[in-house]
């Protein structure tokens, strides 16, 4: 199996979404005011949606994303064998590797199921509470009067509240939203912080997965044949659970706008899919961002390989310092024999 060639014209390739991510970027912190007549018109529309309002809409819009990144990588996977990484470390044999066992839409039911039923649990059963909301709107929302303001509702996310369960209103079905929407740089520096916290997070909780005493819990995802974007989301409830609340509290602890997080699930599920491709892809997000900032499906597969390096999900800097923090204890752990000796 030949590996493709990433000559002059795939790095010339690459400064295309490269430049417009910069160009997007830079135009959305420095002049706000040109896309602030879409973000009014965007979010205007959405407050009046019923869907939007829902208290299951970001369970479902986060599902619905899924399934779409993952089954069109799904079928780029098993249609290309050229960009699997399995067949570039294969290249000494005429033929691509064998498609590893690939589970149908139609036979994955169970795990939509053992995903979507926790968190619409909470959906249905916890007030909402987002940054720039009125502590009456959330109230309201969660079916209280007004005078529980002072006495038990609090508006920090911190404080979890319970909907206040009646027959006429059994469940958390709505949820309360900001009345203005935010501006492009509000947006873009949350979503890039949000990015930064839960890389951080991640590496820490992912770190201690592989400790003996929980890598039962996460050997769910290293069990595989050959990395594909199925594995994603083969995960134990536990490991699936912190994954998402990870998320929220990164989004949670900036005060980002609901909007900054409708977006956020759109670049958080790609970026999840991307790094469990198995796929050398020539427009992945490592090779978008300047060399050696972000993993990408190259070092992830490395890490589903080898179990025992690379535990950030996104970005490299937590893994590089770690692997850094490893190699000096080493050292001085020789150092330490040799002198004894």
């Amino acid at each position: 199996m030949v590996v493709p060639s990433h000559g002059s014209s795939g790095l010339s390739s690459i400064w295309i979404p490269r430049s417009f991510l910069l160009l997007l970027l830079g135009s959305s912190l420095v002049t706000p005011s040109v896309y602030q007549p879409v973000l009014d018109s965007l979010y205007a529309s959405l407050r009046q949606s019923s869907l939007f309002t829902a208290s299951t809409f970001e369970t479902w819009w986060t599902v619905i994303i899924y399934a779409i990144i993952e089954v069109t990588c799904t079928y780029r996977f098993a249609r290309n064998p050229q960009l699997r990484l399995a067949n570039h470390t294969n290249h000494r044999t005429a033929s691509p590797k064998p498609i590893p066992k690939m589970r149908r839409p139609k036979h994955r039911m169970v795990e939509g199921l053992t995903y979507i039923s926790p968190l619409l649990l909470l959906d249905l059963t916890l007030i909402k509470k987002y940054a720039g909301v009125p502590v009456q709107d959330m109230v309201s929302s969660g079916n209280y009067h007004l005078s529980s303001v002072t006495k038990t509702i609090h508006g920090t996310f911190l404080a979890p509240t319970l909907h206040n369960f009646t027959l006429s209103s059994p469940l958390q079905t709505r949820r309360a939203l900001p009345t203005a929407p935010p501006t492009s740089r509000e947006l873009a520096l949350q979503l890039v912080t949000s990015l930064f916290i839960y890389d951080t997070l991640f590496f820490v909780f992912h770190l201690s997965l592989h400790h003996p005493k929980f890598a039962s819990i996460h050997s769910q995802h290293h069990n595989h044949r050959e990395i594909n974007p199925q594995i994603t989301n083969q995960l134990d409830i536990f490991e699936r659970l912190g994954l998402v609340l990870l998320a929220n509290f990164s989004l949670n602890i900036i005060g980002s706008h609901v909007l900054t997080r409708t977006i956020f699930v759109l670049i958080f599920v790609w970026l999840l899919v991307d790094i469990h491709s198995g796929m050398d892809l020539k427009w992945s997000y490592d090779k978008i961002l300047p060399q050696g900032w972000a993993s990408g499906s190259r070092r992830h597969s490395m890490h589903h390989r080898v179990g025992n390096r690379y535990y950030a999900p996104f970005f490299n800097w937590w893994d590089d310092m770690y692997e850094w923090v490893c190699k000096r204890r080493f050292e001085k752990d020789m150092s330490n024999i040799s002198e004894s000796t």
